[in-house]
């Protein structure tokens, strides 16, 4: 099936089967969805690092990523920047979730998170702010797509039934 450029990105739904990748990290290693197999993984995309609302996110991510993976999950953010960028974003940051660089947009692309999109009333070509939760058997649990950067983190953690407090 081709995708033609007015056909909006196909949108994963819970039960589907979570798409396979390996791809770059900002510290020079990879991060493959088959090696986390056995947890929980919130996978999500964003599109730029070092911008406001995706350092907004990351930071909550992070922030949260204790709490997290105590209740099972495992956290990687997407974008399609170069590792050498997404290195910088996390000692800018201090981020501890794994970032991963998707340069050609292919996982994305798998993921219904890039596509057509509007932006300021425009319809544009551009990663699509979206959240895939994969249980331990690389099953879609949620999907959710253009969410809001601010606030995102503790809506999944309310989705999620997990308590949004950090003590």
């Amino acid at each position: 099936m081709t995708q033609t450029d007015a056909t909006p990105p196909a949108r994963l739904s819970p039960g589907d089967v979570a798409p396979d990748f390996t791809l770059p990290t900002d510290d020079g290693g990879e991060v493959s969805l088959a090696d986390l197999r056995g947890r929980r993984v919130i996978v999500y995309f964003y599109p730029a690092a070092m911008t406001p609302g995706c350092t907004k996110q990351a930071c909550d991510f992070s922030d949260s990523l204790e709490s997290l993976r105590s209740a099972g999950y495992e956290v990687v953010g997407i974008s399609p920047d170069k590792p050498a960028k997404l290195a910088r974003f996390r000692e800018r940051d201090g981020l501890g979730i794994t970032l991963a660089s998707d340069e050609d947009r292919s996982v994305m692309t798998a993921y219904g998170a890039f596509g057509e999109k509007k932006l300021y009333g425009k319809v544009v070509q551009g990663v699509i702010r979206s959240t895939v939760v994969v249980n331990e058997d690389g099953t879609v649990e949620v999907a959710q797509y253009n969410v809001k950067a601010t606030g995102h983190v503790a809506k999944l953690r309310r989705d999620l039934g997990l308590e949004t407090s950090a003590s």
